[in-house]
């Protein structure tokens, strides 16, 4: 289950629809189930992380949202019983998981129990524990125990009044330690990291192979079998010896030309190496001294491992790369933005269909250099000066990339996808008069008026002739999906779900995969199965199991699409005249225009009927639902109704919500608008009389 950060109607209507099931479900299981709890946990996974899976938990997140975000956000007032967070998560993963709205790729149910009863103990302290409370918390519970009715608006106005005032006491303490932990971490909302498209990886087998051929990698491991358990002399300044250094040099084939180097640090390659090792824990100085690290020798003896800590080095050698190696250059603008700009590069590259040209990474640099820096916007020498400087810095950065196996570059012509992709964001509309200085010194971003003229710059060059275009490698790919996923970051791998339940798969293939990765995933998934036909009766079988109506239909249309050589459409006909799932297969008939309605026999365009409705009341919730239907006209909404119910649909519970719905609230609706058009006509008629009379 996912929704994008902008789809708030869909996320509460979900969040609504599956805390109303699960109370049911719980009760009929014996478990608890605060609703506070289960919606406060879809909230973190939506709002309080990165990716915003709803079906994905893992031990992490349990520690998280019951150590962090529940004492953070949920306020209970004086005299409230404390909310049993660790009873209510594990009443919901226990009904995601028995539904099959889990995803496959979060940690065992077992798992999670297991870290539930480990953070268990600690929750009630953490949720007593003011200095862990949100800033909000913090003052609606201080009202609450002054005997301000936190619910009255009035009242809360006077509160805040008064503490603005100084009236009112407080725990200095714990305020000064929210303040100072919402500084350095943040709020807790997240924001919404870009999707990744999936990619496809060898196997860990052959990405060692290509590793040990990676002639870094071998001279990582000479330099540390060099130094030795014995250690090697070095300089005052903690450098090689050049003595050493020309050694060095021959040994590791680095490229140096030893000439008549002063010290190592003339010799960029070999002490590029020197540094890369130190960096990456593999040799450490001591005392004047290098030493060969000796719980590094199980990294040494497996290349893939070597090439990973290599790969984690990289992050920690700004200096080595780009720093001010002689005393006298200055370093340019990417200096300062080293750590944040590489992973976004590396990002930016993963999974990308067509490799990118280096002006369109180029630019996207520039834009965080314009961000950072605050140019002016005139474009100036001086400008474009400090923009040649750090293209050069990036272009040696690309080269230790390029060195370590994490990227090819080569020449040719740029994808057509990269010419019409937007250079620059909109600029910010400003106030109207406000002067740019103004607007520089609240934080806001300068006009850029060059930018139209850059933009057609940029299309031209690309336009051009062959330019660099730069790709990850698998190496390279397979680093960065790790890192994504350490960040909590979605990061589909073709072929991971082989192993997933049917309903998981297609939940998955429906909410994160392109059609082409969906049909490999598909295929992959299948052999694994049992075969073409086992596997299509296990995977029909998880849309009939499916609770949603609206998700049955994601995944059966997912599936259709992901089947080869026509066999989805042959199923969705084969499944029009399934008693269980007619209607959903009906429905994706019709909207992909395989059936149009006159295609339909009676019947089955009362289950189409039906259907709609019952997914309307489903996706959009009670309100939206009532309102789509009197928008009809009172006596349309009726015969509406009517149809539905006397279409034979199978789903006897959705009836019933729709019968339930139609007996009450809908008529208590429709009557309460009548009202307020029979106000509005009494008042619009009084006001034409006056008109009259004058």
């Amino acid at each position: 289950m996912f929704f994008e950060p902008e789809d708030e109607d869909g996320y509460a209507a979900t969040c609504e629809l599956l805390t109303g099931r699960l109370a049911a479900w719980s009760r009929a299981q014996g478990l608890a189930a605060e609703p506070v709890v289960v919606e406060s946990a879809l909230d973190y996974r939506h709002r309080g992380t990165v990716d915003g899976r709803l079906g994905l938990w893992q031990a992490r997140h349990v520690e998280e949202f019951l150590l962090d975000w529940l004492p953070r956000m949920l306020t209970q007032l004086p005299g409230e019983p404390t909310a049993d967070g660790p009873a209510g998560l594990r009443t919901l993963l226990s009904y995601l998981c028995a539904m099959g709205l889990d995803d496959p790729r979060g940690e065992p149910l077992d798992v999670l129990e297991r870290a539930i009863d480990a953070v268990s103990p600690m929750f009630a302290e953490a949720m007593a524990d003011r200095t862990r409370w949100g800033m909000a918390k913090f003052w609606a519970t201080t009202a609450a125990e002054q005997g301000v009715d936190i619910f009255d608006q009035v009242a809360m106005e006077r509160f805040t009044e008064r503490a603005r005032r100084g009236e009112v006491p407080y725990d200095e303490a714990a305020l000064e330690a929210i303040a100072r932990r919402h500084q350095v971490t943040g709020p807790p909302q997240m924001a919404r990291a870009e999707p990744q498209l999936p990619v496809t990886l060898p196997a860990e087998d052959e990405l060692r192979t290509t590793a040990t051929a990676v002639p870094l990698i071998g001279q990582l491991a000479a330099l540390a079998e060099w130094a030795g358990k014995d250690g090697r002399e070095l300089t005052k300044l903690g450098r090689l010896k050049i003595a050493d250094a020309r050694e060095l040099v021959a040994t590791l084939r680095t490229g140096d030309r030893p000439g008549s180097p002063r010290s190592s640090a003339d010799l960029p390659l070999l002490n590029l190496v020197f540094e890369w090792a130190k960096k990456a824990r593999l040799v450490r100085p001591a005392k004047g001294r290098l030493y060969a690290v000796a719980k590094a020798r199980p990294v040494l003896n497996d290349p893939l491992a070597l090439w990973q800590r290599a790969f984690e080095a990289l992050f920690e050698l700004r200096e080595a790369l780009i720093g001010d190696r002689d005393g006298y250059r200055p370093t340019s603008m990417l200096y300062a933005v080293y750590e944040d700009i590489l992973p976004d590069i590396l990002n930016t590259l993963y999974s990308l269909p067509h490799p990118m040209p280096w002006p369109r990474l180029r630019e996207s640099t520039h834009l965080a250099y314009r961000a950072r820096y605050r140019f002016s916007g005139d474009d100036t020498a001086q400008e474009r000066m400090w923009l040649r400087a750090a293209d050069a810095d990036l272009h040696d950065v690309l080269d230790a990339l390029e060195r370590l196996g994490i990227l090819t570059r080569e020449q040719g012509m740029a994808h057509p996808l990269f010419l019409d992709m937007p250079a620059v964001p909109s600029a910010p509309t400003l106030p109207p008069g406000m002067p740019p200085e103004l607007a520089f010194l609240l934080g806001a971003p300068a006009p850029d008026p060059d930018a139209p003229q850059r933009a057609q710059e940029l299309r031209k060059e690309l336009t051009a002739g062959p330019v660099e275009l730069i790709r990850l490698t698998d190496l390279g790919t397979r680093a960065v999906r790790l890192q994504l996923l350490a960040e909590g970051r979605d990061a589909p791998l073709v072929g991971e779900l082989a192993d997933a339940p049917a309903g998981g798969l297609l939940g998955v293939l429906a909410e994160h995969y392109d059609p082409d990765s969906a049909r490999t995933e598909l295929a992959t998934w299948t052999a694994a199965h049992g075969g073409d036909q086992a596997a299509l009766a296990e995977l029909v079988q998880a849309v009939r199991d499916t609770p949603w109506r609206s998700r049955a239909e994601a995944i059966l249309d997912t599936l259709t699409t992901a089947l080869p050589d026509g066999a989805g459409e042959h199923l969705l006909r084969a499944l029009r005249s399934d008693p269980q799932l007619a209607p959903t297969a009906l429905s994706v008939l019709t909207r992909r225009e395989i059936l149009v309605p006159d295609d339909l026999t009676e019947p089955e365009s009362l289950l189409i009927l039906a259907e709609g409705l019952l997914q309307l009341l489903e996706v959009a919730g009670q309100d939206s639902a009532m309102n789509s239907l009197l928008s009809q006209g009172r006596k349309q909404a009726r015969e509406i109704i009517a149809a539905a119910l006397a279409s034979g649909h199978p789903d006897q519970a959705g009836l019933a919500a729709l019968r339930s719905l139609a007996d009450g609230p809908l008529w208590e609706r429709s009557a309460q608008l009548g009202r307020q058009n029979a106000a509005r006509a009494r008042k619009g008629g009084t006001r034409d009389k006056r008109k009259r009379r004058r």
